[in-house]
């Protein structure tokens, strides 16, 4: 990836909470914290987070909605001045494969959300299908290209290689890395497609590639072969792992460059701060991360990650029971 950077979004991109709005925010969380059996992945816990989401702040609902009708030429959804209390939180986690069981406030809140934009789902092969993932820094992964790395982490689609990935993924920062500076770099194929020749648009449209699982997925084959963009041809969705996606020619390899190099081109760094919650939309975006130092002393850069998706009936036949997490 380059080492040209993209500056920051504004502070003042996306919907920033009212202090009572905050503190609505903060009551609905604490009251869905607390609801039996406070744990995170039974099924009547997050049942009841969807029932509780209808009672979201409005103005976060109806961005919501305008967000599900069309997420713009970016890609993002960003709220702030959501509730984190930094003086309760434990330890950032330093474990690998941590995830979130019991139920906090930050879970809460990250589920509320989740849950008022789609179905939150989740993958038995990675994290062990928890709903709530923890997105930090793991001693001795500093160089994996994967959530639990620090180092400039490779754009792709959140499990490119799965056919049920997420519709959106969430980031909710709980910290920031110490130097407040630490970078998820997104990138839109709405913006990058005017930089793509036409030539190399229709290879990107062919099924001349595969992609493999990532790191963080503990079993999963590669895709069958399949295209890189696909749907309308003004306006498609992109299926696409820099880090795992193979070219199966080298036309097909040459056009994987120069979409890499359109989708760098228009890239913007999201610095997310404590409160701040973002959605990707995994349709049409790619996203990564900027390299940083962890310093593995309790106060190290902390996520919670979930994944959403619009219609749990595509994926039913890959879901036990009608649950949450697919196989």
């Amino acid at each position: 990836m380059t080492t040209a950077l993209p500056a920051p979004i504004s502070a003042q991109t996306g919907l920033t909470l009212t202090g009572t709005e905050r503190d609505q925010m903060a009551r609905l969380a604490e009251e869905l914290a607390l609801f039996p059996p406070r744990l995170v992945d039974e099924r009547a816990w997050m049942d009841a987070a969807r029932r509780l989401a209808c009672r979201l702040p409005l103005r976060v609902r109806e961005e919501i909605r305008d967000y599900r009708h069309d997420p713009g030429k970016d890609g993002l959804l960003i709220l702030r001045n959501l509730p984190v209390y930094d003086a309760v939180l434990p330890d950032t986690p330093t474990v690998p494969e941590s995830v979130e069981r019991q139920a906090t406030l930050p879970a809460a809140v990250t589920s509320l959300i989740s849950q008022s934009l789609g179905e939150v789902v989740a993958y038995r092969e990675e994290k062990s299908g928890a709903l709530v993932q923890n997105v930090v820094p793991v001693p001795g992964r500093e160089e994996s290209q994967s959530n639990a790395g620090s180092t400039l982490l490779e754009l792709h689609v959140e499990n490119a290689f799965h056919p049920h990935r997420p519709d959106y993924v969430g980031l909710f920062c709980l910290r920031n890395d110490h130097s407040g500076t630490a970078g998820t770099l997104v990138s839109s194929i709405r913006r990058a497609l005017v930089l793509v020749p036409d030539r190399v648009a229709e290879v990107l449209m062919a099924p001349r590639f595969v992609t493999q699982p990532p790191p963080s997925f503990h079993a999963g084959d590669s895709t069958p072969q399949h295209a890189v963009l696909d749907g309308d041809r003004d306006d498609p969705d992109i299926q696409v792992d820099f880090s795992a996606t193979v070219p199966l020619d080298e036309e097909a390899a040459e056009a994987l460059d120069v979409l890499r190099g359109a989708l760098l081109d228009v890239a913007a760094m999201l610095v997310l701060q404590p409160g701040e919650l973002a959605f990707v939309d995994n349709r049409l975006s790619v996203h990564g991360r900027t390299s940083f130092e962890p310093r593995y002393d309790g106060h190290d850069r902390w996520l919670h990650r979930t994944f959403v998706h619009l219609d749990n009936r595509r994926s039913r036949s890959h879901r036990a029971g009608n649950g949450f997490v697919l196989a």
